[in-house]
């Protein structure tokens, strides 16, 4: 074979290997992939340890929470027992005077004023009008008790709840001293108002020794 055709030959088996590689499309290496697993890994990784992390923040923000819920139940409930304990403790005794004095006779009905006040827990009488006010509904106790000299005018005073009368009590005789005394356990609504009122052409007496009593107190809450 002439050197001429041998070239030729070898020409056309390049230009066949150069057309075979131009068909062949390029496919990624199998480093690239592994490439692209790691870095799909790392960031589920950190995606899972945020997940991770926001559920511990909310477990111990739930917790503090519960924590802060369990402190105000626990301090409402003793905010409750106090008050409950504060209203309970409501009595009171006071005598009319500490010194000697005859009130009346008067031509109407008069409030009494006990102004000698030897205990007043809770505050729910006045010394300035007589008058008790209850702090909360419950059923309380009442007692009075009174002096009287003898002579023409006996001696009457009533409870009084509001402006109804509940119970009274009278002493006269001609000479001498004489006392009389009465109570009554009543229902109260907050606000309410007992006091005591001396009758019309009545007089009262009391001197240092307080014979003329007004006394009262809580039994329960209702």
């Amino acid at each position: 074979m002439e050197n001429t055709e041998v070239i030729l030959l070898l020409l056309c088996a390049l230009s066949s290997a150069e057309e075979v590689q131009c068909e062949v499309q390029p496919q990624p290496c199998l480093s690239d992939i592994h490439s692209v697993l790691r870095e799909h890994s790392v960031k589920l990784a950190e995606d899972r340890l945020l997940i991770e992390q926001l559920q511990t923040l909310n477990q111990g923000q739930a917790a503090q929470l519960k924590t802060l819920l369990e402190e105000l139940e626990k301090r409402t409930s003793q905010v409750g027992k106090v008050a409950e304990q504060q209203a309970g403790q409501v009595a009171f005794s006071a005598s009319l005077r500490s010194s000697d004095i005859t009130l009346g006779p008067f031509k109407a009905h008069t409030p009494l004023v006990y102004k000698y006040v030897v205990s007043n827990i809770g505050s729910a009488y006045n010394p300035n009008t007589g008058v008790f006010t209850a702090p909360v509904r419950g059923a309380y106790h009442f007692e009075f008790y009174f002096g009287a000299h003898g002579g023409s005018h006996g001696t009457a005073a009533g409870l009084v709840k509001n402006e109804d009368h509940i119970f009274a009590a009278y002493e006269q005789q001609p000479g001498g001293f004489g006392t009389a005394a009465n109570g009554a356990t009543l229902l109260l609504e907050v606000g309410d108002v007992v006091f005591m009122r001396l009758w019309v052409n009545s007089i009262i007496f009391d001197n240092e020794n307080r014979h003329s009593t007004f006394s009262g107190h809580l039994l329960f809450t209702m």
